[in-house]
C-alpha cells in the first residue's frame, strides 16, 4: 500500500495544474493516470515526418486568462490560428460551395507553440517522476476513520486528501464510493455532459499548403458536411502542413478508413485531387476513450450542468473535492477552466490541515 497526504485521480490538465500548485506549497502527493500517457483530453499526434496534429484540446482565447496566465509562467507561447482573408462556406446540399470573405476577427483564437502538449510537458517537467503512476485505472474510493483509500486494479493507495478530475458523468459510472455517493450528486453527474466526449476530430498532413495558392486559407465551413468546420493547421516555422477539421459525431460506428474516405469526399468539391495527396490521415474519435466518456442515458446538451456548484462542495469533511473542466465555475469545459479548478482546489488544499 501506498501512502501520500493528497491523491489525484487524472493526470490531464486539471490534475497537472492541482499538482504543481501543490508542489510549489511543498505538499506532497500522487497522481494516479488510467492510460499509458499524460494529458487526458490533450493528445497531440505526430506521423512519420513529425507533422503534429492536435485531437483534443486546441485553442483558447486571451479571455482566458488563467490559462494564459498560467503557459506565461511556464514560459509556454501562443500563435493566433490562421483564418486567413477567405473560406469556403457551403450553406446547402442543393447549391455549390461559395468563397466568401471572412470579416476581422477581433477576438482571435490561439494555438500553443510547440502543441498543446507543451504545457503538459512543462507541467510535468515540474513534478517529481515518482509521483506519477500510469496504468492506474481507479476502481473504488473507500472513507475510511483516519484517511481515504484509493483502489485501482492492482494496487492501494491511502491519503489525506483526494482530487478526482474525472469527468463528473465517468466519475460516478465507473468508480464504486464508500459510503455511496450522494444521490443529489449522483443525479445530477449523470446528467452532466462531457466536454469534447461526442467529438471526432479529423486531420491530413500534407507536404505542402496547395490550399493557400488557390488564394483561401484552408478555413472552411459545411451546412452539409461531414464536416462542418475545418482549419489550417500549420506550424510555418517548421514546414509542418496540415488542415484539421471536426467530423459528425454521428459518424462514430463507421471505421476509420470509411471515415477517411467521407471526409476525402467533401474536399475533393473544394479543392479536386490535392485534397488526395495527403501524407497520413489522423483522428480522434473521442466517444471511443473509455477513460474519458461513457454514453449518456438521455440526450444532454453542450455544456450541461457543468459548472454546478454542487461539484465545488467537497465530500467527506471537506477530504475529497471533485474537479477537472467539467466543474470550473468560470469557462468550465475549456482548457481555462480545467486550469482554474485545478488551482482553486490546490488553494483548498494548502489552507487546511488534514
Amino acid at each position: 500500500m501506498s501512502s501520500s497526504p493528497v491523491i489525484i485521480i487524472g493526470a490531464g490538465l486539471s490534475g497537472l495544474t492541482t499538482a504543481y500548485r501543490l508542489q510549489q506549497a511543498n505538499i506532497p502527493f500522487i497522481i494516479l493516470e488510467a492510460r499509458d500517457r499524460l494529458g487526458g483530453r490533450i493528445l497531440t499526434v505526430r506521423n512519420e515526418t513529425g507533422t503534429p496534429i492536435e485531437m483534443g484540446a486546441t485553442w483558447l482565447g486571451k479571455k482566458h486568462a488563467a490559462v494564459n496566465a498560467l503557459l506565461k509562467e511556464l514560459g509556454v507561447g501562443i500563435s493566433e490560428q490562421i483564418m486567413g482573408e477567405q473560406a469556403i462556406y457551403e450553406a446547402l446540399s442543393t447549391s455549390p460551395p461559395q468563397r466568401v470573405q471572412l470579416p476581422p476577427n477581433n477576438d482571435p483564437s490561439y494555438r500553443i507553440v510547440g502543441t498543446s502538449t507543451a504545457v503538459i510537458e512543462a507541467l510535468v517537467g515540474q513534478l517529481p517522476a515518482a509521483s506519477i503512476h500510469l496504468q492506474q485505472v481507479v476502481q473504488s474510493i473507500e472513507k475510511t476513520g483516519d484517511g481515504l483509500l484509493v483502489h485501482t486494479q492492482d494496487a492501494t493507495f491511502t491519503g489525506s486528501a483526494l482530487v478526482s478530475t474525472l469527468p463528473p458523468r465517468l466519475l460516478m459510472q465507473t468508480v464504486e464510493c464508500i459510503p455511496a455517493w450522494p444521490e443529489d450528486l449522483r443525479a445530477i453527474a449523470n446528467q452532466t455532459h462531457t466536454w469534447m466526449g461526442e467529438s471526432i476530430k479529423v486531420g491530413f498532413t500534407y507536404p505542402a499548403p496547395f490550399w493557400r495558392a488557390k488564394g483561401l486559407s484552408g478555413t472552411l465551413f459545411s451546412n452539409v458536411g461531414p464536416v462542418g468546420e475545418m482549419y489550417d493547421h500549420s506550424d510555418d516555422a517548421r514546414g509542418y502542413y496540415a488542415l484539421k477539421g471536426f467530423l459528425n459525431g454521428a459518424y462514430h460506428p463507421l471505421t476509420k478508413a470509411e471515415r477517411c474516405e467521407l471526409v476525402l469526399q467533401q474536399l475533393r468539391k473544394y479543392y479536386g485531387e490535392q485534397a488526395d495527396q495527403y501524407t497520413t490521415y489522423e483522428e480522434g474519435v473521442w466517444r471511443h476513450e473509455p477513460y474519458t466518456f461513457t454514453d449518456y442515458d438521455q440526450s444532454l446538451l453542450p455544456h450541461q450542468n457543468n459548472g454546478h456548484p454542487i461539484f465545488r462542495q467537497p465530500l467527506f469533511g471537506g477530504r475529497f473535492f471533485i474537479g477537472g473542466a467539467e466543474t470550473a465555475s468560470t469557462f468550465p469545459g475549456y482548457m481555462d477552466g480545467a486550469v482554474r479548478r485545478g488551482e482553486e482546489i490546490a488553494r483548498a488544499i494548502s489552507g487546511k490541515d488534514f
